[in-house]
């Protein structure tokens, strides 16, 4: 049987062994995954102070561990992050946003789209590419 953390308390313990495992590891104050479809990404799940197992998972995907960041995501990279994070759908005291969305651009690499994962380190850093400002758009628009 997979993995699976049914609880608050075992996706902590799991968020806490991945952020250990990511040498330079700094929680970003804001990240999301967008799809990318005719050079425009639309972020589904926008993320602030928050969805920290998501972060750590997308992170370690990439290879980022802190600062401000933009980052190709390809299917299989995708697939990876979906895998990692899967088990947190067991606890049903969370919704898992960010899950669903990584599923809907999955098919939107299915369908020859693309995909960005963005990092903002801090709010305040100089944005640093299209990608970015389109999240940061999303971002103030929640």
């Amino acid at each position: 049987m997979a993995e699976q953390w049914s609880t608050v308390d075992a996706i902590a313990t799991a968020r806490g062994l991945l952020e250990q495992a990511l040498p330079g590891w700094v929680r970003p104050s804001a990240f999301g995954l967008g799809g990318v479809v005719d050079g425009v990404a639309s972020f589904p799940a926008v993320n602030v102070d928050e969805g920290f197992l998501s972060a750590v998972v997308l992170a370690t995907v990439c290879g980022h561990s802190a600062g401000t960041a933009v980052y190709p995501v390809d299917a299989a990279t995708l697939d990876e992050a979906i895998m990692m994070l899967s088990p947190a759908e067991a606890c049903r005291d969370y919704d898992h946003p960010n899950l669903a969305a990584w599923r809907e651009i999955r098919e939107t690499l299915a369908h020859g789209g693309s995909a960005v994962a963005v990092f903002v380190g801090d709010q305040a850093d100089p944005i640093v590419d299209e990608h970015d400002e389109r999240f940061r758009a999303a971002l103030a628009a929640r």
